[in-house]
């Protein structure tokens, strides 16, 4: 089977986009891994796959981890899966409606070229996350490793454990990040954010994907973490995130209020690939 894609990047956090309305597209976890590897295959940190929607939005997307596994929301991924309808010719709308697997998101590209979307409210409630917890907390400790932290758990249709450090750049993300990742009381695993506040409208982040690893970016767990300070009280409504790749603005009013994110979207190349 020969397959077209694009291949495009948020802040570094980068994607294989399939087109799987105007082409017929069925694939394994195996392939889509083969996809995934960067020595084998294409590389990305997951793959978006464009489909028709059922109800009465405009696309469907769906988001694979370079495992294979499928998951709910990708905040970097949205807004290449804007920039990839519109310069592809598959929508002239500026806002459009998109169905995914965490829910109906609204993005929508701005006049110079970056997209902003909102991305829902935010969940808090354990069984939101999904958490095994007695009862809602602002924060939870989590023993991992024999050691103790204090994390934040925020679901942005995907979920989050968001904790705070003193310098990113000494974050333990590649020993600790896993450890968080697949901890017992995240049934459906979790992505590790580790921020750093630098004022009350500036963070740095790094994130520990869930089925990726660490990547450049993560749209989602930008959004979780500046919610997260937020309602701690240790930051203000209007936030600039940066990560590894570049930066992100994320915006949000407080309780029963969306989150919006806005930044850039980038197409690499375009190619074909034997499956």
């Amino acid at each position: 089977m020969k397959l077209k894609f694009t291949k495009m990047h948020g802040l570094g956090n980068d994607f294989v986009v399939i087109d799987g309305v105007n082409q017929s597209v069925l694939l394994s976890p195996e392939q889509m891994r083969r996809l995934a590897d960067r020595h084998f295959g294409v590389g990305c940190d997951q793959i978006l796959l464009i489909e028709a929607a059922s109800g009465d939005a405009d696309f469907r997307y769906r988001i694979f981890n370079a495992d294979g596994g499928e998951v709910e929301q990708c905040g970097n991924g949205a807004r290449c899966f804007v920039r990839y309808v519109h310069d592809y010719g598959m929508t002239s709308k500026d806002e459009i409606r998109v169905e995914t697997l965490g829910g109906l998101i609204i993005p929508r590209l701005e006049p110079g070229g970056e997209v902003t979307v909102n991305m829902g409210e935010p969940g808090f409630e354990p069984e939101d996350i999904p958490f095994l917890a007695a009862k809602h907390a602002m924060t939870y400790p989590l023993d991992i490793g024999g050691g103790e932290i204090e994390i934040s758990v925020v679901s942005m249709g995907n979920p989050h454990a968001v904790q705070l450090v003193e310098d990113v750049d000494q974050a333990p993300v590649s020993t600790e990040g896993p450890l968080i990742e697949r901890h017992p009381r995240f049934p459906r695993r979790v992505n590790a954010g580790y921020m750093q506040v630098l004022d009350r409208r500036h963070i740095r982040l790094r994130v520990y994907e869930r089925g990726a690893g660490e990547t450049l970016a993560c749209g989602t767990g930008a959004c979780a973490a500046v919610v997260a300070g937020i309602r701690r009280g240790l930051l203000d409504s209007s936030v600039e995130v940066s990560l590894r790749g570049g930066k992100l603005r994320v915006r949000w009013a407080g309780e029963t209020q969306p989150v919006w994110m806005t930044g850039p979207a980038v197409t690499v190349f375009d190619g074909e690939i034997e499956l």
